[in-house]
């Protein structure tokens, strides 16, 4: 009995597809520690992932991370120290200062006033003006 032939490209439908296998490693606690740089730069790190590492030998944690292809990274090492009531940081609101405004380029409302009232009665004037010309253009016409 001869067998189809079924190009690469598409696959046996005879031979069950293997699906490539993600082990997920989660660590209880969410917490790995490790003994000073040594064992941080021989944890085994996936490609394209990055862990965090706890030092338990000292008061600094390590994030190591590798690429895409699983090529590692740096090692990036972090100090950390406690915060108390007397060194915590401020609020937003206590650190965030404003930037003074300049208000020299406004005008004040009785400023605003006093040039609105100038511009009507320099119109008032012009109007006046012309409605006389108007007036005396009609009487020379007559």
């Amino acid at each position: 009995m001869a067998y189809p032939y079924f190009p690469a490209t598409y696959g046996n439908p005879y031979q069950p597809q293997m699906m490539p296998q993600y082990q997920q490693t989660q660590q209880q606690g969410g917490l790995v520690w490790v003994q000073g740089i040594e064992g941080a730069k021989s944890h085994p790190v996936g490609a394209g992932q990055s862990v965090l590492l706890m030092d338990s030998e000292s008061n600094c944690f390590f994030i190591k991370s590798a690429d895409a292809s699983g090529m590692p990274l740096p090692l990036r090492i972090f100090d950390y120290t406690e915060r108390t009531a007397q060194n915590a940081p401020k609020t937003a609101q206590e650190t965030h200062t404003e930037p003074p405004i300049d208000l020299s380029a406004y005008v004040t409302r009785d400023e605003l006033e006093n040039r609105i009232a100038q511009i009507c009665a320099e119109y008032e004037r012009k109007d006046n003006r012309n409605q006389n010309q108007q007036k005396g253009g009609q009487n020379n016409g007559k």
